[in-house]
């Protein structure tokens, strides 16, 4: 097993690289945002609310069923047998995600776990152009079909992890992710289909130095072959992340007695369909039962700072965790908010 380390991290490390070797092969758009280049961007937007509180910083942070969507390799780390969630998204222009994670600890064996996203975008009024001969100055050239069908966006996905050390943890996330594009209704009033589905994976790593918990985190997700529209071929948002956290507090404590936490995390993300990204996020927890957050994302189009609140009570011997984020909008959307629930078992 442990031959097997280098080459997973040489592989997260190639896959890293891609993107770069990819613009300079093309030998464009270097230096540039290099937007328009992937599809299914929904896998890029955060749905779970302390994540998002912390500034989506949250690669070296998500422990259990969380971190399925961040670094799988921390899915070991369930305060209890299992755990589940499940939250919601307002998103900008009227889109709504529902989102939720198990996870099963195998012990010894590692841990399972299992997720699924669905994206609704909200009704969507087709049109159709209209021929030459119809044209007037009040139909614009174009006349409304009515609601189009068949408009959404999934993930499902099973993910597996183990400890490798005290220190060391790997694992991976198999998924199948899918768009509709709408249902189209052609001049003959037939009807086709427009979307495409793939297989992706996601991989990851986290290593504890074992200084005040200091860790780091690594992962690549959303990788997988090209997608092809008609004649455009394209590719998911492919991401790689690295990603650091530490409580500051330990270096204040005398003993190891439990109290508040201040948890300091930062991340860099370098995706293949944008610049470069800082992510940090600084979150105080009160006696694990009360936590208030804050994060800041950089060089994006839409989101800037956020926060949020959790709170984790017990209630007949069970742990709920309860979150909520808020995320300002630096464009001309609204604000999103996040909500999620979850159990400890």
């Amino acid at each position: 097993m442990k031959r097997i380390i280098p080459f997973f991290i040489i592989a997260l490390l190639l896959g890293s690289m891609m993107p770069v070797l990819g613009q300079q092969y093309n030998g464009v758009g270097v230096g540039l945002k290099k937007l328009g280049q992937s599809t299914m961007n929904f896998l890029q937007v955060g749905v779970i609310p302390r994540a998002s509180g912390l500034g989506d910083a949250y690669s070296a942070v998500g422990t259990g069923s969380h971190s399925i969507f961040y670094n799988p390799a921390a899915l070991p780390e369930i305060d209890g047998t299992a755990e589940a969630f499940v939250s919601t998204t307002q998103w900008i222009a009227d889109i709504n995600y529902m989102a939720g994670a198990a996870a099963l600890n195998l012990k010894s064996y590692g841990a399972i776990g299992i997720h699924f996203i669905f994206v609704d975008y909200g009704d969507i009024i087709g049109t159709r152009l209209l021929p030459y001969d119809q044209y007037s100055v009040d139909s614009k050239g174009y006349e409304e079909t009515g609601m189009v069908d068949n408009v959404g966006a999934y993930s499902v996905g099973l993910s597996y992890a183990r400890r490798i050390s005290q220190k060391f943890l790997m694992g991976g996330t198999m998924k199948y992710v899918g768009q509709g594009l709408g249902r189209v209704v052609t001049p003959d009033s037939s009807k086709e289909d427009f979307g495409e589905n793939k297989l992706a994976f996601d991989m990851g790593v986290k290593y504890y130095t074992g200084l005040k918990g200091f860790r780091f985190g690594m992962s690549i997700r959303n990788f997988a072959t090209h997608v092809k529209y008609e004649e455009i071929t394209t590719q998911l948002p492919l991401t790689f992340a690295v990603g650091a956290a530490i409580d500051v507090m330990e270096f204040f404590r005398s003993d190891e007695s439990e109290g508040d936490d201040l948890l300091l995390t930062a991340e860099f993300i370098h995706p293949n369909n944008y610049t470069e990204r800082v992510l940090v996020g600084l979150e105080y927890s009160i006696m694990n039962m009360l936590a208030i957050r804050g994060g800041y994302i950089s060089n994006h189009d839409v989101l800037g700072f956020n926060a949020g609140i959790g709170l984790t009570p017990e209630i007949s011997g069970k742990k709920i965790v309860v979150d909520y984020s808020y995320s300002s909008s630096i464009s001309y959307f609204d604000d999103i908010s996040r909500f999620s629930i979850g159990f400890v078992f």
